[in-house]
C-alpha cells in the first residue's frame, strides 16, 4: 500500500512538473530563438504579425496564446521591434502593444539633394520614397517654396534616431526645430553683419564643407578665403560647384573624380567658372561647423586655393597668383602620376 502511495505521489510529481515547465515555458521562459527586428506596419494583419515574429520565436503556439489572451490584434502598435534573447511571450506581446519600438539610426550627409536624401531616409521607414517626397513637397509648398529641394537649408548633415514608423511632418519637425534652435540671436547678428543673406550664407557654407572634405580644421579659412573672393567681385571658381552643375545635368547620375577644363563651361547658375557671385543655393547638405565657419570667417588676405598633394585632404593658400600657379600644376602633376581620371 505505501509502495503503491509513493508511485502515485511520484505520478504526481511527474505530471505537475509536465504542466509546470509547460506553463513557465509559456508565460515566463526564454521564447526568443533568433534575435532580430519585427517590422509591424499599420495595415497589418495578425497572420502578418505572427509570420514575421515566427521566425524568431521557438515556440509558435505558446506565443499565439499569449497573444489571443492578450488581444494582440486589437491593440498592436505598429513599429519596429527588437526580440532578445531571454525575452519570454509576454514580454514581447506587451512591447508591441505599448509601441515600445526601437529606434533606427539615420546618416543625413552631404547629399547633393534632398531627393537623395528622401531615398535613403525612407529605406528606413514604413513610408515608400513617393509618399515621402509628396509629403516633402506640400510642406515646402505650406511654407512658400517651390518644392522639398528648396528646404535644404533645414537639413543638417550628422547622425539622428527616428522609428520606423516616423511621417514626413515629423521627420521635418525635428529638422525644422533643429534650424530654429541654430539660428540664435548671436548668430543673427553675425548674419547681419557678414553682409550676407541667409542663402548665400548656406550656399559659401556647402562649398566650405565640400572644399574641406568636412573636416573643420581649414573652414575658416577657406570661408575667409571665398568671401575675399566675393567682396574683390572675383568669380569664386570652386570646382565642387562645377562638379554640382555637372552632376546635375546628369541627374546626380554621373561620378567625378577629377574636373576638367571642359568641365569649367557647365552651363548652370551654379557653376561659379560661368557665373561671378554666391550660388541661388546650397550645392549640399551642410553641418553646422561649415555653417559657423562662414559666420565666424577667418580675417585673411587669401584668395587662391589649391589642394596639397603632400597632405591629402588640406590645401595651400596663397594670394599671390604666380604661387598659386606653381601649386596648381604641382596638384595637377599629382592627378596624372596617379592616373586619377
Amino acid at each position: 500500500m505505501k509502495k503503491l502511495i509513493l508511485i502515485i505521489f511520484a505520478v504526481i510529481i511527474v505530471i505537475l512538473g509536465f504542466f509546470g515547465i509547460r506553463l513557465y515555458n509559456k508565460y515566463v521562459g526564454n521564447n526568443v530563438e533568433k534575435e532580430g527586428f519585427v517590422l509591424i506596419p499599420h495595415s497589418a494583419k495578425p497572420q502578418q504579425i505572427l509570420d514575421s515574429i515566427s521566425p524568431h520565436i521557438k515556440n509558435k503556439d505558446y506565443f499565439t496564446t499569449i497573444a489571443e489572451d492578450k488581444n494582440l490584434s486589437g491593440n498592436f502598435k505598429p513599429g519596429r521591434y527588437e526580440l532578445k534573447s531571454g525575452m519570454n511571450n509576454r514580454e514581447i506581446v506587451n512591447m508591441i502593444i505599448a509601441g515600445n519600438q526601437t529606434p533606427n539610426s539615420f546618416r543625413i550627409k552631404d547629399f547633393d539633394d534632398v531627393y537623395q536624401m528622401i531615398g535613403r531616409v525612407s529605406k528606413k521607414t514604413e513610408i515608400d520614397s513617393t509618399q515621402f517626397t509628396q509629403k516633402l513637397n506640400e510642406i515646402a509648398v505650406s511654407k512658400g517654396y517651390k518644392n522639398a529641394e528648396d528646404l535644404k537649408k533645414y537639413f543638417f548633415n550628422n547622425t539622428y534616431d527616428f522609428f520606423w514608423t516616423v511621417t514626413p511632418k515629423e521627420f521635418f519637425e525635428k529638422f525644422d526645430n533643429e534650424y530654429k534652435n541654430f539660428w540664435t540671436a548671436e548668430k543673427v547678428e553675425k548674419e547681419k553683419q557678414s553682409g550676407l543673406s541667409r542663402d548665400q550664407i548656406y550656399a559659401l557654407a556647402s562649398i566650405v564643407y565640400k572644399e574641406s572634405g568636412g573636416k573643420p580644421d581649414e573652414q575658416k579659412t577657406i570661408a575667409g578665403l571665398y568671401i575675399n573672393r566675393y567682396k574683390k567681385g572675383m568669380k569664386l571658381q570652386s570646382d565642387p560647384t562645377v562638379i554640382y552643375a555637372v552632376k546635375q545635368a546628369s541627374n546626380y547620375q554621373k561620378v567625378i573624380k577629377r574636373v576638367y577644363y571642359k568641365d569649367l563651361k557647365t552651363p548652370s547658375p551654379y557653376n561659379t567658372y560661368a557665373n561671378k557671385g554666391i550660388p541661388p543655393g546650397p550645392i549640399c547638405i551642410v553641418d553646422k561647423n561649415s555653417l559657423n565657419a562662414v559666420l565666424d570667417a577667418e580675417k585673411n588676405n587669401y584668395i587662391f586655393m589649391c589642394a596639397d598633394p603632400a597632405r591629402f585632404g588640406y590645401h595651400k593658400f596663397t594670394d599671390n597668383d604666380a604661387e598659386h600657379a606653381i601649386n596648381a600644376k604641382a596638384y595637377q602633376d599629382w592627378l596624372n602620376k596617379k592616373e586619377i581620371k
